[in-house]
């Protein structure tokens, strides 16, 4: 089986946003799945995916703290800027985390972890609605 979606995600904030509700709750066809792969692609240059620590969100703080510290803002070498001083340094974050995950699906349920979620990683200030494209690949639970 074989299934594609389009998952739109509401504009969000700068920062690193907890996104497996949102994903799981549009995707009712992974209760079908006994054993497959959800592989979930964002469509976006100054945005990243990623999974990590779902309990504390201080985590999620220390991430934009970290990545914001390591691309600054207002670099003089820069040449693409037309966009504002946080768009560079976002494609820079957005490809070092990347646009693409896979998770493992087992009985129906995303295999994650104890502690693991999704995170959309928004690196613009004004962010807008991000797409991603949900690919399930298994098969059925009998």
């Amino acid at each position: 089986m074989w299934i594609q979606k389009t998952i739109v995600i509401d504009k969000k904030a700068r920062g690193f946003h907890i996104i497996t509700d949102q994903v799981t709750n549009k995707l009712s066809e992974i209760k079908q799945i006994k054993v497959g792969l959800l592989h979930l692609y964002l469509k976006h240059t100054s945005a990243s995916l990623t999974i990590n620590e779902n309990a504390d969100q201080t985590v999620r703080v220390d991430f934009e703290n970290f990545f914001n510290k390591l691309i600054s803002e207002n670099q003089i070498n820069y040449r693409h800027s037309i966009e504002g001083p946080d768009d560079m340094p976002a494609h820079i974050k957005s490809s070092i985390l990347g646009p693409f995950i896979s998770i493992p699906i087992t009985n129906g349920k995303l295999n994650l972890g104890t502690w693991q979620g999704i995170y959309l990683c928004e690196h613009r200030n004004l962010g807008k609605k991000r797409k991603l494209i949900a690919t399930l690949q298994g098969s059925y639970n009998i």
